[in-house]
């Protein structure tokens, strides 16, 4: 027979209050356990280009194994990020659909301040955008990515073996990488391929010659812009 039903009325109460008493005193002991050690894990932001570099290959190479943490996609980054950003990377990337950063890099809401379009061309309008992340949010990192079987290069190579002329405003984008690409044409191997290494090195060599801004942060040594390279078959992120 059930113990507490057999106690008179008023003793039942008491006893079922003691109940939800103990039970919501641990229920707060357990959390005053994990919340601390839960804020206490998360690493604080990378501070160097380095640090910063490392941490996009680490979650690289999650994404790649499957490993991915997705941090920073929650409520809690909702309501943290409301009020302002800070993040520790900004990203020239293509436009391309398989190559969105924050998850090829395993990041999360206010990580990457990313900047994509087709060909990952610095143009004013790219170079304005990230002019402004540079002087507001002063990240350590600045991250030129290009990826294999790149469209806008490879609509270069076209362009320039045939000698037509690429239909409405795609034109913009195959003047912008033609005196990039044509140089690479005869080089041995693919030529998409080397059209993809040649402008990764070029967007990376424009960023700090047309930027005073970025310039200035670079020979600073507050920022390091590097150069990298997406495989689309393995999904790994290799420097250049």
């Amino acid at each position: 027979m059930n113990r507490l039903r057999s106690l008179p009325h008023d003793r039942r109460e008491v006893v079922s209050l003691g109940r939800r008493s103990l039970l919501a005193a641990g229920a707060t002991a357990l959390a005053a356990t994990i919340v601390p050690t839960a804020a206490q894990a998360a690493p604080p932001p990378p501070a160097t280009g380095d640090e910063a570099l490392a941490e996009l290959l680490r979650g690289n190479r999650r994404f790649v194994t499957g490993h991915l943490r997705h941090p920073h996609q929650n409520v809690a980054a909702i309501h943290r990020l409301a009020a302002a950003q800070d993040p520790f990377v900004i990203t020239l990337g293509c436009a391309d659909s398989r190559v969105p950063s924050e998850l090829l890099f395993d990041q999360g809401l206010g990580d990457i301040f990313d900047n994509r379009v087709a060909g990952n061309i610095v143009d004013d309008l790219l170079l304005g955008s990230i002019e402004y992340a540079v002087e507001h949010f002063d990240p350590p990192l600045l991250l030129v990515l290009g990826h294999e079987r790149c469209g806008a290069i490879s609509a270069t190579v076209d362009i320039l073996r045939s000698g037509g002329e690429a239909p409405g405003h795609i034109a913009a984008i195959v003047d912008a990488l033609t005196p990039i690409v044509e140089p690479v044409l005869s080089l041995p191997g693919d030529p998409v391929e080397n059209g993809v290494v040649a402008n990764v090195r070029a967007q990376v060599a424009a960023l700090t010659a047309t930027s005073p801004i970025v310039r200035e942060k670079v020979e600073a040594g507050h920022l390091r812009v590097a150069g990298a390279r997406y495989d689309l078959d393995t999904g790994k992120v290799t420097l250049l």
